[in-house]
């Protein structure tokens, strides 16, 4: 029999841990079974190392029995994205070239998470270099969906997303430039935030100045993923972006009263096409909304500049990061990197100050329009789960996508505005595949997002239906 407590969110266990009901051991045992059962089907998690997340289990019950202070995730289970440094633990990135590469440092996000008491099980899968959204790479496969493993489980933080609704992990962390902490949430039922640049600060990082691709908080609730946020945020000069404020505003309660809010509803995002089913569940939304207090109009910023200027610089993030590398070993890369690089390899300055115009002019129009909505709000991905033998969608109702990062404009668009934005679970479409929506916050304004997420969350109670895999008889 597996146990249930693996279903149940962070912030529950973690005061069932702190009252003394159930050992940081015995919450790792679970888990460990519940991996057992599932991983070998979705593929999430690519690098365990159970042992040593027992040991960190026996020292965390020691710290409480001794009466030592004890952090905001002490015992929990987490499991960090694989583009993430591990010192001592394998980081493959996904790629070939690094399949044995262990790192001797270790990612500034991941060293809160486990100062802050998380148990580290290992690394969830990603894309090759986090490219495109949807999880699979030549060393390790794909991650399935767990609702039906004949699909998508979404990317780039696919492993996390799968990982999260199977309940092999508590907590999971993440990056997103287009949409990679929304896209897989939104595929598997779970929580993802991409906070505002510098909320969690970048530490290492080849480019500093990249605002476009942030890292965040995964969970299977919003409350779950605002106290991984408290852990992730704060302060660091390393990063010039860094915010700062105290990120315990990040905990407490959340609830608040939404009524009176002013939402804007993106149903297209601007005349993106959709599929069917993801326009009559977002459309579903509306009537949630209002039945929350909130007023809801029908309106969306002006994003037509958007694609040249976001194609352009993640050409030029990806010619940075990987250029070289790729130039020397052109047959590690897929065709799909290549061409990412060749963008911009192929930029030239008046592209880039193109680009750069764009953005600037996307950001106050956004800002703009934000001054008179509280939220914005409208679908994660232009799609549900789709086949997983596909490397990305080829078209949407008709219309061609031109390369396999097209059918998430959805997510770039707001990518590009560097406006906090939320995925929540918003129900399940006729084949059973799982739908979320896109919240979108104003600028560094991540409690008041959060706040309204859970509000909605409470509205529309999606956690309950499990994967088939992780039935409880």
């Amino acid at each position: 029999m597996i146990s249930s407590i693996c279903d149940i969110s962070a912030t529950v266990l973690r005061r069932e841990i702190q009252h003394g009901h159930l050992s940081a051991r015995e919450l790792l045992t679970a888990h460990i079974e519940r991996i057992e059962l599932c991983n070998p089907h979705v593929n999430a998690l690519i690098t365990l190392d159970l042992d040593a997340a027992m040991t960190q289990a026996l020292h965390a019950d020691e710290r409480q029995a001794h009466n030592e202070p004890l952090g905001l995730l002490h015992g929990l289970p987490i499991v960090h994205k694989d583009c993430f440094l591990t010192r001592g633990m394998r980081t493959t990135h996904g790629s070939p070239l690094y399949r044995d590469y262990i790192p001797d440092v270790t990612t500034l996000l991941v060293q809160r998470e486990q100062n802050a008491g998380a148990v580290t099980l290992g690394k969830s899968n990603i894309p090759e270099f986090c490219a495109g959204s949807h999880t699979f790479n030549a060393l390790f496969g794909a991650t399935r969906n767990p609702y039906d493993l004949s699909r998508s489980a979404g990317g780039s933080s696919g492993g996390a997303a799968a990982a999260l609704a199977c309940g092999m992990t508590t907590l999971a962390d993440g990056s997103d430039m287009g949409g990679s902490l929304r896209n897989p949430a939104s595929f598997c039922n779970v929580v993802g935030l991409r906070p505002s640049p510098g909320r969690v600060p970048q530490w290492p990082t080849v480019n500093p100045f990249n605002a476009l691709t942030v890292v965040g908080p995964m969970g299977r609730t919003v409350g779950d993923v605002a106290l991984l946020l408290a852990t992730m945020a704060g302060h660091d000069p390393r990063d010039p972006f860094s915010i700062e404020q105290d990120p315990a505003r990040f905990l407490g309660a959340l609830e608040r009263d939404v009524r009176g809010s002013k939402v804007a509803f993106a149903s297209t995002w601007g005349g993106l096409p959709m599929d069917a089913e993801i326009l009559r569940m977002t459309m579903a939304q509306v009537p949630v909304l209002e039945a929350l207090g909130a007023h809801v109009e029908m309106a969306c910023p002006d994003f037509s500049r958007a694609d040249d200027a976001f194609q352009i610089l993640r050409g030029v993030a990806f010619e940075l990061a990987y250029g070289e590398l790729a130039a020397s070993h052109p047959d590690a890369f897929k065709s799909s990197v290549h061409w990412n690089i060749g963008v911009g390899r192929r930029a030239n300055g008046t592209d880039i100050a193109r680009a750069e115009k764009a953005r600037a002019a996307i950001f106050l129009e956004m800002h703009s329009f934000m001054r008179s909505h509280d939220f914005l709000i409208g679908p994660v991905s232009q799609v549900p789960p789709f086949p997983i033998e596909w490397d990305y969608v080829p078209s949407i109702d008709g219309v061609p996508m031109n390369n396999y990062i097209d059918w998430m404009r959805s997510g770039y668009y707001l990518s590009l505005t560097g406006h906090p934005a939320i995925s929540v679970p918003c129900g399940f479409t006729h084949d059973g595949l799982p739908v979320g929506v896109q919240i979108v916050g104003r600028y560094r304004e991540e409690r008041a997002l959060l706040e309204f997420a859970h509000s909605f969350e409470q509205a529309v109670p999606c956690r309950q239906r499990l994967p088939p895999l992780v039935k409880i008889d």
